[in-house]
């Protein structure tokens, strides 16, 4: 007669997320010291149709933020210093670093260009140590892979240290840039407390105004709630609830498969009429906003795909540092790649738009103007 195994102790999760530090400009800092310490905007000059890639904490503290018109930072930042983006060089950047991290001997899920979650679960520590022991216990290797990025590249990341993905990434924001942060399990609860709701990862600005509306400001009152969340918002309740108090077991993705979402339209007559053009494309870009925010994604690369009446097919597309699914940015960066590459020089058949490099969340602040 067998007997049945004893329940095991669940196990103590120790989770990083690396966050490399205004990744685009920095790099543009590296190569050129002369730029360190100055605002450093990633993007079109402000005097020509474009928008921002990327821009440096200097740029930063002027209010410009990545999908900008370049016009409305040039006068937010009338000192920056704008610099075209060099997306080969921050990929070849990107996979120097993850090198790095991969030696580390975690299992990785990769975000973006910038950005990945590091599990290192039963490889730091013992089990015998309480869990506040164990993410105290891997302060030291989180300084370390820092202090050897900064090292070897010559660029800062900050990393948050947590028993889940949900409280590493908040800890990777705390001391930002160049911070290591840890938070830690005794106390989480009440460490959330007094942040407002926007911090939570996935609480947009349309659930904040929703939350708002309930009385639910910080994440001390919706701790405290007893109402029924999911009539404020839905499915997403659970999560939310769970959130609040510190809590999160979702797992690190570890697939390579590439996410996109996209919307294509054939005209029923071939067509170069920008006002059907723009109607169409904020068409599209609408769709796919819908979609990322009812997934809770954020897409960091925006693409045009354009088919002429030879059923000639060309596609362009840029990526930006922070990630977004406004409507308004996926439109904007849209008409910027047909007018940078003066991809509407014959009547068009077909018109598409799409985004990739998805990642999970919402943006906490995007600051877009017209």
């Amino acid at each position: 007669m067998s007997v049945p195994d004893e329940p095991k102790e669940p196990l103590k999760r120790i989770i990083f997320h690396l966050d490399m530090d205004a990744f685009y400009a920095s790099v543009e800092q590296r190569e050129n010291p002369s730029l360190k310490g100055k605002p450093v905007i990633v993007g079109s000059p402000p005097e020509r149709r474009g928008v921002v890639c990327a821009a440096s904490y200097e740029a930063r503290k002027f209010g410009v933020r990545s999908a900008m018109p370049s016009a409305t930072a040039g006068r937010l930042c009338p000192n920056g210093i704008f610099i075209p983006p060099r997306m080969e060089l921050y990929r070849d950047e990107s996979r120097q670093v993850m090198s790095i991290v991969r030696e580390s001997g975690a299992e990785i899920e990769q975000m973006s260009i910038d950005e990945a979650y590091l599990e290192f679960t039963g490889r730091i520590g013992t089990s015998e140590q309480s869990h506040d022991n164990l993410l105290e216990s891997a302060r030291p290797v989180g300084a370390k892979l820092r202090e050897r990025i900064r090292r070897e590249r010559g660029l800062t990341a900050s990393i948050g240290i947590a028993a889940n993905k949900f409280l590493a990434k908040m800890a990777s924001d705390l001391q930002k840039p160049d911070g290591l942060a840890v938070i830690l399990e005794t106390g989480k609860a009440e460490f959330l407390r007094d942040m407002p709701v926007r911090k939570i990862h996935g609480v947009g600005t349309a659930t904040e105004k929703v939350l708002n509306g309930a009385g639910i400001f910080n994440v001390g009152d919706l701790q405290n709630y007893t109402g029924d969340l999911r009539a404020i918002v839905g499915s997403f309740s659970r999560q939310l609830r769970d959130y609040a108090f510190g809590n999160d077991d979702r797992p690190l993705e570890l697939g390579d498969e590439i996410k996109s979402i996209s919307s294509e339209e054939t005209f029923e007559r071939d067509t170069m009429d920008r006002t059907e053009l723009r109607r169409c494309l904020w068409a599209q870009a609408e769709d796919i906003a819908t979609r990322l925010k009812r997934k809770r994604l954020l897409a960091q690369t925006v693409q045009v795909k354009v088919r002429y009446k030879n059923f000639q097919t060309l596609t362009r597309q840029l990526t930006v540092e922070d990630p977004t699914q406004e409507a308004r940015a996926i439109y904007r960066l849209g008409c910027f790649l047909l007018a940078r590459d003066q991809l509407v020089k014959q009547p068009l058949r077909l018109l598409g738009l799409g985004v990739s490099g998805l990642v999970e969340g919402e943006p906490r602040q995007l600051r877009l103007s017209l």
